[in-house]
């Protein structure tokens, strides 16, 4: 019989379970964190988390329900109040131990993320929970130090919490992704029910472990795992839901868009990429492909700000295409428990049924030429959902592989002709996320970077900023997330006028009326 891997999880789960002979059987969870406490589930269906690189199941939860959705929207509505009149610094001190108890389990996140994603190990430490680690933490100073009042004449400014936040998060880079929303919304005073993917929820439940260490209010964090089309459904109708953040596919977001404006809800959308890399004719062309390359590849190419699409001048294309080529070379795919491995299996049999797909469709439409991997799984790996990084060139930027978000290890080149067909064809597509623009003069760089329809483009390498707005152009999103742009997303403005020293209180009628005739100092009544 087969044992079954399982990775360190969150240790709520009782005693472990063993099959008549004795082998251990994953983890099953039965409850969802509500209103402060593991709250049992009334759904009857069960989710299976599966672990890519084996295809075995890491664990069981439930399904979640509607009931489960409504219980956790009614916990966070009923902490609101108290919540959002704590004031806005006793509010940081408590997220820091947030951060604090996130910081003591950072290497059982790591595990958890490199069995239910399939993120190699090193990069799941590093990158998946280092860059979450700074991103809480840098969201909590954030808001220690934002003027939630100002003056501005005679009126009193005052950002308040907007209500209750359904935060609903992807499998990709789940923790960094839900640390993003949950931090800022709570944060700003709002209370929050998060819904992460039913695909990688294990993560999820070791954060609600880690919010319950840190003391918060009950009702003010909760977390529902459970489909889109039930749990997900459930909290975007919600009657007592106000703001509705969601990071995922653009088909996603338009359900989400149409399902809350019944009740005209604020709807936040972070949603997907088909992001260019443009190599101008003054670059250093090796740097710059070796740079698209690496970040093509991070995650196995499961990000949305993916620089999928390398464009690069026509009489260069060859040897762009060779130094891709020899860049990928440099990376070793299988077992993300290996240290030695730098990409990890995609993460569903799904993913890797739909990214296949799309290699097999560059191969026959558009007279692309396929130069590097393939519809074949890698060498040797025969069990996970594996790929091979494939290089197309020669892509007409109107054709699938040009236009359509893969969310795999695929590297499609496009050659032109001169600078304005370039931008041109970097804005040529319905997604407006994500750039990079390279070239030797800097305020060339920058001039073209200007031109892009992108919500964030980086020059000559520029690294991210956690300070700055995140967020995209037409259909990749709605709203901006991180630094005081992502608190703000959960604030409202209400503006309070003031008296102007003294007089007499009136409306405006009388107020004119008041202003026509002698001041009562000077009137004769008799």
């Amino acid at each position: 019989m087969t044992v079954l891997t399982v990775p360190p999880v969150p240790q709520d789960s009782g005693p472990r379970r063993t099959d008549p002979g004795g082998t251990p059987l994953p983890p099953r969870y039965e409850d969802q964190w509500i209103g402060g406490a593991w709250t049992a589930s009334d759904a009857e269906g069960r989710l299976v988390v599966t672990d890519p690189s084996t295809e075995r199941a890491l664990a069981t939860v439930p399904a979640g329900s509607v009931r489960d959705a409504d219980l956790a929207a009614r916990a966070a509505a009923g902490a609101f109040e108290r919540w959002a009149a704590t004031p806005p610094r006793e509010r940081a001190a408590l997220l820091r131990r947030v951060v604090e108890a996130m910081e003591v389990r950072a290497d059982r996140f790591a595990d958890v993320i490199t069995a239910e994603v399939g993120a190699p190990a090193r990069m799941a430490r590093q990158t998946h929970v280092g860059l979450s680690l700074g991103m809480a933490a840098h969201c909590v100073e954030t808001a220690a130090s934002y003027a939630f009042e100002q003056r501005v004449g005679h009126s009193l400014v005052v950002r308040e919490a907007a209500g209750v936040a359904a935060c609903i998060t992807p499998w990709n880079t789940p923790l960094l992704l839900t640390v993003q929303k949950i931090l800022p919304a709570l944060a700003a005073g709002c209370t929050v029910v998060h819904k992460p993917s039913e695909i990688t929820p294990l993560h999820a439940r070791l954060l609600a472990e880690a919010i319950a260490e840190a003391d918060l209010p009950p009702g003010v964090f909760n977390m529902v795992v459970g489909t889109g089309p039930t749990v997900g459904t459930a909290l975007v109708t919600h009657p007592l839901v106000d703001v509705v953040s969601l990071t995922g596919s653009t088909r996603a977001g338009r359900e989400v868009s149409a399902l809350g404006a019944d009740r005209i809800k604020r709807v936040h959308l972070e949603l997907g990429g088909k992001n260019a890399s443009l190599v101008l004719d003054d670059a250093d062309l090796a740097a710059s492909v070796a740079a698209t390359v690496d970040q093509m590849l991070f995650n196995t190419g499961q990000t949305c700000l993916q620089w999928s699409r390398l464009l690069v001048p026509r009489d260069r294309q060859d040897e762009a295409v060779r130094l891709a080529g020899q860049a990928m070379d440099g990376y070793v795919t299988g077992d993300p428990r290996d240290p030695a491995t730098d990409l990890g299996p995609l993460v569903s049999a799904d993913a890797h049924a739909r990214v296949t797909e799309y290699i097999r469709r560059g191969t026959e439409e558009g007279g692309a030429r396929l130069v590097r991997g393939g519809a074949g799984r890698p060498a040797g790996l025969t069990t996970g959902y594996y790929v091979q990084p494939t290089i197309f060139a020669d892509v007409d930027p109107l054709t699938t592989i040009g236009q359509e978000e893969i969310f795999g290890p695929v590297l499609s080149v496009i050659p032109y002709d001169d600078e304005d067909e370039a931008v041109r064809i970097v804005n040529g597509t319905r997604y407006g996320l994500h750039g990079a623009v390279w070239s030797g003069d800097g305020a060339r760089a920058e001039r073209v970077a200007r031109r892009f329809r992108s919500g964030l483009v980086d020059v000559n390498g520029g690294q991210f900023n956690p300070a700055a707005p995140f967020g995209g152009f037409k259909q990749s999103g709605i709203g901006r997330e991180c630094g005081t742009a992502g608190l703000e997303a959960f604030l409202e403005t209400k503006s309070m006028q003031l008296p102007q020293g003294g007089g007499q209180v009136v409306g405006p009628r009388l107020r004119s009326t008041a202003a026509a005739r002698p001041a009562d100092t000077e009137r004769n009544d008799g």
